[in-house]
């Protein structure tokens, strides 16, 4: 694997960017694996890479219909933070972000992580309160965060309208100082590197038809390049899980939704913070490249579209210009959508199945590109050992059942 100096980045360059080696290997499928990854995102990557790095397994196969990173890896906005109001949703995530702080040394890939910070406005005394309790909550469980007056926010984004008379007045807000922003791309790119170098084979283009299953058992997949033997499977395809789960047998508690986000004209810099709005489910962040990156709410209905609706557009734009009144000049560069698999307590799913070797990472809402690091290294712990990772046993399958519901979906900041 070449180590990507500042003077081998130089060389390329003054070459014509010609002849860059490539970054992970393109394999032939064959006919057995240890495991099949199904899914080929930053959870599908990250779940091989540990695979191969931590258990030593790296007969692995990563199957992915389209091109890696093209699912909801690549059509998200990016934000990681451990603010959760939960116990266990914060350990988990708090682990996430850590993994994320780390990740460029760890992967050998600069991923261009900036920790600029989240700050989430309250627009009523009510959502004061419940934000002091929800911050103490997270101090409590050792991780940073803070209570913002409206002068101290004012202080932070000038360009927010904080006036007595606007439309959602301004009381306060809390920041988690570590949170921040990265590119997409670039996290699945290292650890599509990453577990390609240990050997792990990355499928593109093949989707999975089938998956084979005996007495109960995994015994293979069945793909559009071939059949595969394999004892053990594992799903990490977001808004698509509850298909994928049904060609084994299993049913899943999951409601796909389009979830959409949009960019304006680049400008110069101006706006330091990822800032969210959660009673108007609306938020914001300034890319490296002068866009002002704009997210909004789910649609209201169940949908495997990613183009997201005119009406969420427009609402999240009205809100956008009433929360920044000098943002209304700018143009809209384009939208999007991703499929977004949402549990009944917006919390995620990471578990065994009533399915011998069939694994599941669903339910990540409108979390999972924070969650890759963390997903990928717990989901590969219950892979190797048939049982969850201590991070992830709150968030088993079996807990519908049980009644042990986490129920974030305040934390998840916006409208499902």
């Amino acid at each position: 694997m070449e180590t990507y100096s500042a003077f081998n980045l130089l060389r390329h360059a003054l070459s014509g960017h010609r002849n860059w080696p490539a970054s992970w290997r393109s394999p032939q499928l064959k006919s057995r694996y240890d495991v099949v990854i199904i899914g080929g995102g930053g959870h599908g990557l990250a779940t091989a890479y540990y695979l191969a790095k931590e258990h030593g397994i790296t007969n692995v196969a990563v199957l992915e219909k389209g091109w890696i990173g093209g699912g909801n890896t690549g059509r998200n906005t990016a934000v990681t933070r451990s603010n959760y109001f939960y116990p266990e949703s914060t350990r988990f995530y708090e682990h996430s972000l850590k993994r994320y702080e780390t990740m460029g040394r760890d992967l050998n890939y600069n991923i261009m992580f900036s920790q600029n910070g989240i700050i989430s406005l309250a627009t009523s005394r009510h959502d004061m309160e419940i934000y002091r309790r929800w911050v103490t909550s997270i101090q409590l469980q050792g991780v940073d965060c803070e209570v913002l007056s409206r002068d101290a926010i004012a202080e932070k984004v000038p360009l927010l309208n904080v006036s007595a008379s606007a439309r959602y007045p301004i009381y306060g807000g809390f920041l988690q100082s570590r949170a921040g922003i990265s590119r997409h791309d670039a996290v699945a790119w290292a650890y599509a590197r990453a577990a390609s170098a240990l050997g792990v084979d990355i499928v593109q283009n093949c989707e999975v038809t089938g998956i084979q299953v005996s007495d109960g058992s995994i015994t293979g997949v069945q793909t559009c390049l071939g059949d595969i033997r394999t004892d053990k499977v594992a799903s990490a395809v977001a808004g698509h899980s509850s298909l994928v789960a049904a060609m084994a047998g299993v049913s899943l508690p999951i409601v796909s939704q389009c979830l959409q986000a949009m960019v304006t004209e680049p400008v110069k810099p101006c706006f330091d913070h990822v800032v969210i709005c959660p009673a108007v489910h609306c938020y914001l962040s300034q890319s490296d490249r002068g866009e002002l990156v704009i997210g909004g709410g789910a649609d209201t209905h169940p949908s495997y579209g990613q183009r997201g609706s005119l009406p969420s557009t427009e609402a999240v734009l009205s809100a956008v210009v009433e929360l920044y009144p000098a943002f209304s000049r700018l143009k809209l560069m384009r939208q999007w959508g991703g499929t977004v698999d949402i549990a009944p307590d917006s919390s995620p799913i990471v578990s065994t199945t009533p399915v011998t070797g069939f694994y599941i990472s669903t339910g990540w809402g409108t979390g999972g590109y924070k969650a890759i690091p963390a997903g990928g290294e717990t989901l590969a712990h219950t892979i190797v050992h048939d049982q969850p990772h201590p991070l992830v046993e709150p968030f088993s399958l079996d807990r519908f059942a049980r009644g042990r519901l986490i129920d974030e979906g305040a934390a998840a900041g916006v409208a499902h």
